[in-house]
């Protein structure tokens, strides 16, 4: 489920950058560890996921037998496979803000026809996001909830992003399904018209699934057969259509045609996650990324056989010194004591060089690399990424191990980066509490508050 960009290229260029930031690998190994013991809350609090729901709460409410079935789908879910599979927006790959989505439904006993409960996971809007934290709560598809409705700015899942019809890419029994639902089982069909190739070498679509996946969507919608509307853009809609096999010209039997925005809207509307190309496979494909980058459920669905990745092992005996070139000698800046400092040269030249930078004079080179180090060092762009996709420890660890677990930051742009991410995270904090925006938080036990005139929507 992605978000495309301007062409092919860029698309899969934008990916790698997510694949690198937003799911850490001490993430995934934390979150399968607790999941392996049966701890699947703590398994989501190792991905960043927030439960806004109390199974107690679900039982006196829904029964027991309704709420073990809510229970059996938490403790087979990976929040780290969610995570990794959730929507995502260009540039950065951020996760698509304000967004409702469907992980399971859960029909009354008894009436598959009635309304539908929804396990579903959100995403704060853009204002709130930081710490890239997502949240688990029930949705009554009769407009009750089991847990306090909070100011979502879209409480009700979206017909677009469905992941009920793809349980595999959270549900840690069904991810051997990836390989055949992605089509990676089968190379791209030959013989289809021009406009089908354009779609799938220009565009990404998953033009070879499509038929198969409007059968799951519409079966899913208790319906016989039907259209099916294809989302390509903000302004762009397809309809799929089952005509005879003997219909020369079609691919597996399915017709494609251009429709306006308007004439779409009634037909059900094919999951996102069905429409393209997954970018992991095309990925691959492209040889852009090595299967040890990908998540391990993942990498074992789309190339079986390959050998899980071992996780990286830090180095022993400290960080390697660095070495500047200093009044035409070579020096080495390295970590001591916790900090930073100048390796080849005495305390009493130290203290002078520091003295005469406080007199604004121009201190040693070394003296230089190390301020230039607090201040805009070249990990900063990585440091950036960390804090935009809510690996705080990742970023912490980065900076420590460039200048120690004691240093203090001096004014400058990576400073200003990490108090930066800091004040985010309290604006989302105020967010959860319903402090900011519109209505009650999720933690708040009252309900939704009117907007009153003139109150601006976060403060």
């Amino acid at each position: 489920m992605h978000s495309w960009t301007v062409n092919e290229d860029s698309r899969l260029s934008f990916w790698p950058h997510v694949r690198e930031f937003a799911v850490p690998p001490s993430m995934i190994e934390s979150a399968t560890t607790r999941r392996a013991a049966g701890d699947w809350a703590g398994a989501c609090a190792a991905a960043r996921v927030d439960v806004d729901l109390n199974l107690r709460s679900v039982a006196r409410t829904h029964g027991q037998e309704f709420a073990s079935r809510v229970r059996t789908d938490l403790r087979h879910l990976a929040p780290d496979l969610l995570r990794w599979h959730m929507p995502r927006i260009a540039p950065d790959g951020l996760l698509r803000p304000g967004l409702t989505i469907s992980l399971a439904r859960y029909h009354p006993a008894g009436h598959p026809g009635g309304n539908a409960a929804h396990l579903v996971v959100r995403t704060p809007p853009a204002w709130a996001d930081a710490g890239q934290r997502i949240s688990l709560a029930l949705w009554d598809g009769a407009g009750s909830r089991t847990a306090p409705p909070g100011p979502h700015p879209h409480p009700r899942p979206d017909r677009r992003f469905r992941l009920d019809l793809h349980r595999h890419l959270w549900d840690a029994r069904r991810t051997d399904e990836l390989r055949v639902r992605s089509g990676a089982d089968q190379p791209p069909a030959d013989g289809h018209s021009a406009a089908h190739q354009d779609l799938r070498q220009e565009r990404g679509c998953a033009v070879d699934r499509w038929a198969a996946e409007a059968e799951i969507l519409l079966r899913a919608d208790g319906r016989a057969g039907g259209a099916v509307a294809v989302r390509l853009g903000a302004r762009q809609r397809l309809v799929l259509e089952r005509v005879p096999e003997a219909d020369a010209g079609t691919a597996s039997g399915l017709r494609i045609t251009t429709a306006p925005v308007r004439g779409a809207a009634g037909l059900p509307v094919l999951p996102d996650a069905a429409t393209w190309v997954p970018p992991d496979l095309a990925l691959l494909r492209a040889g852009l990324i090595e299967a040890d980058r990908l998540h391990p459920l993942v990498a074992s669905a789309l190339v079986p056989g390959h050998p899980p990745a071992t996780p990286p092992r830090t180095a022993d005996g400290g960080a390697t010194p660095r070495f500047v070139e200093c009044r035409g000698t070579r020096h080495r800046i390295g970590l001591v004591n916790g900090t930073l400092v100048p390796l080849d040269h005495d305390p009493a030249e130290i203290r002078r060089e520091e003295l005469l930078a406080a007199l604004t004079g121009t201190p040693l080179p070394c003296l230089q690399a190390i301020d230039e180090a607090h201040r805009r060092p070249e990990c900063l762009v990585d440091v950036r990424a960390r804090l935009d996709h809510g690996d705080t420890a990742g970023a912490l660890a980065a900076v420590e191990e460039l200048l120690g677990p004691e240093a203090l930051l001096r004014s400058g742009a990576l400073r200003d980066a990490l108090e930066t991410a800091a004040l985010r995270r309290i604006t989302h904090g105020l967010f959860r509490a319903g402090l900011a925006g519109h209505g009650a938080g999720p933690a708040s036990p009252a309900g939704p508050r009117r907007r009153q005139p003139g109150r601006a929507t976060a403060r």
